[in-house]
This record gives structure tokens, sequence and C-alpha cells, in this order.
């Protein structure tokens, strides 16, 4: 289980920013070579996010660069100079419809092939940006093996609704939903928008919550202050941890019996709810807050 808690977008024209990246304590970062890059320093954002990937080979997290849009005439550009420098995998922006991720799929193969490196090895994460692409996210989300998670982007995707964006986010609920049902039906990850306010750490605390009760694994982030809120609130708290070891040793004993149900402190425990514990227990056992052998042979009651 790779945790994606947090990605930190860095600007690719700031090598201030860039050079700091080694010290960030996000899971991973996403170089950006798209927003956050005015017309007239896209060559130059390349050039320096190229050279930084080339000095820091080895990696304690994943190193994303988000090209410029498929259909724009900078996006070959940027994956004809940064592939050689080996990022984990490309953040692909406006992916409204599953032939754009195809597209994006075929380009990386070639370059993998002139390379020499094993096909699969760039990874891509989707970026949900528009009323198109929420309407076709569950396609967006399946149309590459290359996918480790689906990702949300509001600002876009409430221009694209011609609609302000709130901190209580009512306006986002049914695109949010359908990211996550999407990326659920894929087995991939679901990665939140960025909360753009970075002096509010409680309403960025509220919005965290809601989205991982919603199904959401991580969220992107624009300044490296947010990170210990948003891993603050994706960490499995004791008495979750507990519960879930609770619930397991109970399967446990159930397999024992020859049943695949049981009661545990009057409330019945069955797949469903095994299931739960399982990602509760794979989610602490990543943070690394409890050594715990769990098996798929416990989890399904298979050898």
């Amino acid at each position: 289980m790779r945790l994606r808690r947090s990605l930190l977008y860095v600007p690719g024209n700031m090598p201030g920013m860039l050079q700091n990246i080694p010290v960030f304590e996000a899971d991973g970062v996403l170089i950006d070579l798209e927003d956050a890059v005015p017309l007239q320093e896209k060559d130059a954002a390349r050039l320096l996010a190229r050279n930084f990937l080339r000095f820091h080979p080895n990696r304690d997290k994943e190193m994303f660069v988000r090209i410029n849009p498929l259909d724009s005439p900078y996006a070959e550009d940027d994956l004809r100079e940064i592939l050689p420098a080996l990022p984990s995998g490309i953040r692909l922006p406006k992916a409204e419809h599953p032939e754009i991720v195809e597209r994006l799929d075929t380009m990386l193969t070639e370059q993998e092939e002139m390379l020499g490196l094993d096909i699969g090895h760039f990874t891509i994460i989707p970026s949900i940006e528009s009323a198109q692409g929420v309407l076709n996210c569950v396609e967006v989300a399946k149309a590459s093996s290359r996918i480790v998670a689906l990702a949300f982007g509001a600002e876009d995707y409430t221009a694209s609704m011609e609609i302000d964006r709130t901190k209580s986010g009512e306006e986002l609920f049914s695109a949010r939903t359908r990211v996550v049902w999407a990326a659920k039906a894929a087995g991939v990850q679901a990665i939140d928008t960025i909360f753009s306010d970075v002096n509010d750490m409680e309403a960025l605390r509220s919005e965290t919550t809601l989205i991982k009760r919603l199904g959401f694994t991580g969220k992107s982030l624009v300044n490296p202050r947010q990170i210990e809120v948003v891993h603050d609130v994706f960490r499995p708290t004791a008495d979750e941890i507990q519960n879930a070891v609770d619930v397991v040793e109970a399967i446990k004993r159930a397999r024992e019996m020859g049943t695949g149900v049981i009661s545990l402190r009057g409330k019945m425990v069955d797949a469903p709810v095994v299931t739960r514990a399982a990602r509760t227990l794979r989610t602490a056992i990543a943070f690394g807050l409890i050594d715990y052998d769990l098996s798929d042979e416990v989890i399904h009651g298979q050898k």
C-alpha cells in the first residue's frame, strides 16, 4: 500500500522551491509545468525540472510532473524533456475523455522503449477538472493500467460549471462523489483537490475530514504547512486501530469455528466489516503505527 495522503505542488519555474523538495514531508510532489508556470517560462521550467530530477535519482518520495494538457502546444516538449530524467509518473491535467489517457499511455510506451525501460515504468494520475471529465471519469479511471490514482481539480471544475467555489464545498459534493466512485471501481486511489487558503488550517482540517469520509485517500496541496494537518486527519486513531485488530481477531475465531460471521461487543462481524478493518490496519501499518501480520487468508477466508 503506497501512501499518497499528500501530493505537494511545486512550481517548475521556482528553483528555490525545487531544491527544497527533499526536505518536504509530503508523500509525493507534483512538479508543475502547467498552471503555475507563465507561458514565457515554460522552456525554463522544463529545464529546471529535468535537472532537478537528474540530480536526485535516489528518492524517498514519489515525484510526479504535471505536464500541460495533451492538446496544448507544450505537452510533447514537456514529455521529451522530462521523461529521460525518470520522474515517478505524470499528472495529466484535463483528462476529459479516456482517449486522452490512452494517448498519453502510448506516448509513455514509446519513450520507455527509447530509454530502455520496462513498459509501465511511468505511472499516470489523471485529473478530473471539468463537467465533461466528471461525466466520463469512470471510463477515464479504467483507461490505462498505468493509473495509480484519480485526482479531482475543483478550481477548473467550478469554472466549467460557471459557479463559485466556497469553503463549505456543497457545490463540489456530487463531483467528488463521482470521482471517488470511479476510483474505487477501477481499484485506484482517489486524490482530492487543493485547499487554496493556506492560512485557514481549521477549514483545511474540516475539508480533509469530509473527503476522508467520502472515500478519498489523499489530497493535493499548495503549501508545505498544510502537510501536517492532512497527515493527521488520515492517520488512524488508536481506537480505530484497536477496533480493527479486535475485528480481525474475531473473524479468525470465526474461521476456526467454520463460520464467516461472529458477534463482537454485540455487533455482527462479517465480510464487509472485516474489509473495512483490514483497510484501517493496512493504513496503520503503512504509517508505521503497528506491526501486525495481516494475511489474505484471514481477510477472505482462503488459503
